[in-house]
Parts: C-alpha cells; structure tokens; sequence
C-alpha cells in the first residue's frame, strides 16, 4: 500500500524546463529588461534625428522667406571719405640691367567717423509662413541723427592739401538693401540728398549706400546729419556702433525679444505685446580710430553666429568664429580686428514657441522614462504574481518610443502644448489598456497608467522650469528611487531561489 502511493504521479512535482526556469527567474527578467531599454536607445536615436531633419528643413524655408522679405539687417554708422592720391616709388631692374625708379600713383582715402550717433527704430516683428513653416520677419522705420566734427590734421597723414575735397563721400551700410524699401534720405546741413547703391572703389561695408558731399575743407565737415529709411529684414535687427558716443533706442511690439550681442541695453521693458531698449556705447570698445587713412578695407564682417543663448542650445565658442585681422593702414603700422557679430548691437526677434527645440528637451529624459517604466511593471507582475511575456515588455517599449514621433507630428500642426497632451493622452490610453488586457484586472491597469501620467507630467514641469531643471529633475528622481527602495523590501526575494 505504501510503495502505491509513493508510486501516485499525483504526488510528484513537476520537473521545469530549463526555458520555464530561465524565464520565470527574475534575475535574468532584470537584465533582459534592461539589456531592452539599451536597445530602445535606438529607435531613440532615429526620433533625434528626425526631428534634426525636420528643424533643418524649417530653417532651410526660413532662409528662403529672408532672402526674398529681407535677411538678418545690420545698420552701421555712416562714415566720410575723402580721396587723395599717394606716390608710390619703386625700384625696378630693366632688360639691360639698369635700375630705374618707377613711380605710380595710387587712390587712398582718408576715413572720419561720426562725433555722435543716435538711432531710433520702431520695429514690428510677425510671422511669415510657407506651409507648416514660419519664419520671423519685421519692418522697421529708423532714424540716425548725429555729426561729425572733422578732421585732426595735425594728427592726419596727409596734408590738407592733397585731399580731394570736392570728391568727398558719405558711405552708410546696411547688410541687405533689398530689405529697403525706398532710397534712404540724407539732411546734411539743412540740404536733402538721396543715397544710391554705387560700385565706387571704396567699400568698407558688405552693402554700401553713397553720397556726394558739398566739401570744400575740413571746417565743411562740421555738420549735423540725419538719415531716415524703411527696412525690411529676417530673425533679428543688427546695430554696429562707430561714434565715439552711440546712443540706441529701439521699440517694437514683440513679447519675446532676446538682446545679444556685445552690448547689453542700458534699460529694457518687455510686456506681453511690446518692448523697449536703450543702449547707450563710447567709443572705448571700438576697433576703429575716430580717423584714418589708406586703401579698401572692411569695417565688419557679419557672420550670422547665433548669439541667442536663451533657447537651451548655446553657440560654440563665438570667439572660435571672429575672422582673422585686417590692417588697417596709417594706424601706426598695427593690425586691428574688424568687427564681427559679437561688436554689434543685437535685438534677436524669437517664435513664441520653438517645438523642435522643446521636443529635442523631452527626448533627452526618453530613457529615463522608459527605464522607470519597465521598472514599474516589473515590480507589477512581482507583487501581482502575474507573468509579463518579454515580447509584451518590447512592444511596451515601442509604444514609448512612439509617443516622441507623435509629439513632433502633431507639434508642427497644433503647437507643442497641446501635442505633449495628446500623445502623452494617447500613449497612457494605449499602454494601460494593453496591461489590462495581459493582467485582466481593470485595478492593475488603472494604477499603471497613473504611474506612466505621472512620469509624463514630471517630465513637462521639468521642461518649464529651465534654470531649476536640474534640481528639480535630480530630487524628483531621488524620490522616485526611494519609492521603489521602499516598496522593494515588502517583497520577498528569496521566495523565487526556493522555487
């Protein structure tokens, strides 16, 4: 009777297989998850690079729209040339053998910039789209009123004598006159003259606006100006100050304006519809003199660096972009620099939103959020004692992944606010809805989708916050750690060795 019973299979316990017991022990459930969430890096990658291409392709429109509305505009003091001619003698070796002394003439000129400069601008900024693109466009109505006070001769290379008085010029620059409107207006001394486009041999500025001017002296130059024109232009409105005292005064009604460059404005007043800046700049940082003489140089040379650093994506080193020196001749024989971006005076006009660069921000946190996840549901199936299928935890993973596709489609659409909410919305139903479907228990599904609402919503606090991010991302997880620390240990581990 005793060999029968011990005999019964109904008192033999089943032998696993060694798939049953690889796949029922959570250790190695622990590293095949995490194994996956490396694997989900990815499809994470891809999405960063969709959305690269996607922001490339708005700038590649933007640019189209600013070279046909007007591209980033710089506006640059006024200068006074004057020509003259220079004897240059020059030793020269003929056929024969016999040195001789050639002599050429040559132009120089000699260059004056204004005593004082004040620039008033009224801008009005709007979006300008193509598609599902937009680009930020403005027009402006500026003014420069100022003087010079002429020449030091004593301090001057060249004699009164030998300048050319009665070819004398004022050379104003812009960056792009096709973003002008109409012929810029000069008053010199009480007379009206308009400037036109030349291709006179002296071009210190990318785009040179010029005039003749009634000299007959030096004593001539001691006269105010003013210069009124209409600008059309693209992204942001550039100031390069030359006077030896520029004074700067700028409104437009834009909410979001981003003041960069090498001047900081004095004061600033920015409401929900409007903006005000004043700058006030001596001389000191100037790379120019106040008067020079020699040939064709450039005053600047504008890069279009990005200089906003508001936006989360700081420029690289901007001083890695300043081009090499230029000499500048009758300067004591030194080199000077000429201006580059960071000389200038920037007023950058933003988009109210930028949803590639607020998406980019949310797939940085991807992982983490994939990882807390994964994490969650394994503790899940511990407590419920309910198998998860790794094909499940896969396609689990996937379905993460596609809430940052679903936020970059629809964000070019809808804006990014209300994107966040839908794919956050869509991919909390989609998930939850899966795990009911695996647990059959409606409770189980309700708390895992609280959970994954709660990641979601941590994620986009953080991405408000900017300065405080970092803080307030390191103790979110913190306590999100000591969360699960907790919970861990109301669970018995040694339970699945003994099986």
């Amino acid at each position: 009777m005793e060999n029968i019973e011990q005999n019964n299979p109904q008192n033999e316990q089943p032998t696993k297989s060694l798939y049953d017991r690889v796949t029922g022990s959570v250790v190695i459930k622990f590293g095949v998850v995490f194994f996956l969430t490396l694997i989900l890096l990815i499809p994470m990658n891809l999405i960063t690079d969709l959305i690269s291409e996607r922001k490339y392709r708005e700038q590649s429109v933007s640019n189209e729209i600013a070279v046909k509305w007007g591209k980033e505009q710089v506006i640059a003091s006024p200068i006074v040339v004057v020509p003259y001619d220079e004897v240059r003698e020059v030793v020269e070796e003929s056929s024969e053998g016999v040195k001789q002394v050639v002599k050429t003439v040559v132009n120089r000129w000699a260059q004056l910039l204004p005593d004082e400069v004040q620039a008033t601008a009224e801008v009005s900024p709007e979006p300008l789209k193509r598609g599902i693109y937009q680009a930020v466009v403005y027009s402006s109505k500026i003014k420069l009123k100022g003087k010079f006070v002429g020449f030091d001769m004593e301090k001057l290379d060249v004699s009164a004598e030998k300048l050319k008085w009665n070819e004398a010029k004022l050379i104003f620059g812009v960056h792009d006159v096709k973003g002008l409107t109409a012929n810029p207006t000069l008053n010199w001394g009480g007379a009206k003259m308009e400037l036109g486009k030349s291709n006179y041999e002296m071009r210190p500025y990318q785009e040179n606006l010029i005039v003749d001017l009634p000299l007959s002296g030096n004593e001539d130059l001691k006269q105010g100006f003013e210069l009124d024109f209409d600008i059309r232009g693209s992204r942001s409105l550039n100031f390069l100050p030359l006077a030896k005292q520029t004074d700067i005064d700028v409104k437009g009604n834009w909410s979001n304006p981003s003041f960069n460059g090498g001047h900081l404005p004095e004061s600033r007043d920015v409401t929900d519809q409007a903006f005000a800046a004043k700058w006030s700049i001596p001389s000191f940082s100037r790379k120019l003199p106040q008067q020079w003489t020699g040939g064709q140089q450039n005053i600047y040379d504008f890069l279009g660096v990005d200089l906003n650093s508001e936006n989360g994506e700081p420029s690289a080193n901007p001083y890695d972009a300043i081009p090499a020196t230029a000499t500048v001749a009758g300067v004591g024989g030194s080199a000077e620099m000429i201006s580059s971006d960071y000389d200038m005076v920037q007023i950058n006009f933003l988009p109210s939103i930028n949803n590639y660069q607020k998406t980019t921000r949310v797939t940085k946190y991807g992982i983490l959020v994939i990882a807390l996840t994964f994490v969650s549901l394994l503790f899940m199936e511990i407590i419920k004692k309910q198998r998860v299928h790794i094909i499940q935890y896969v396609l689990i993973g996937f379905a993460m992944v596609l809430f940052y596709a679903l936020l970059l489609a629809i964000s070019e659409h809808l804006g990014f606010n209300i994107a966040y909410l839908l794919a956050a919305l869509a991919t909390i139903l989609l998930i939850a809805s899966f795990v009911r479907a695996i647990t059959k228990n409606m409770k189980s599904a309700l708390i895992f989708g609280a959970i994954l609402s709660l990641f979601y919503v941590f994620i986009y606090i953080l991405m408000q916050l900017r300065d405080y991010s970092l803080i307030v991302g390191t103790i979110g997880v913190f306590i999100i750690l000591a969360a699960l620390m907790r919970l861990s240990t109301k669970i018995d581990w040694y339970q699945f060795d003994k099986r």
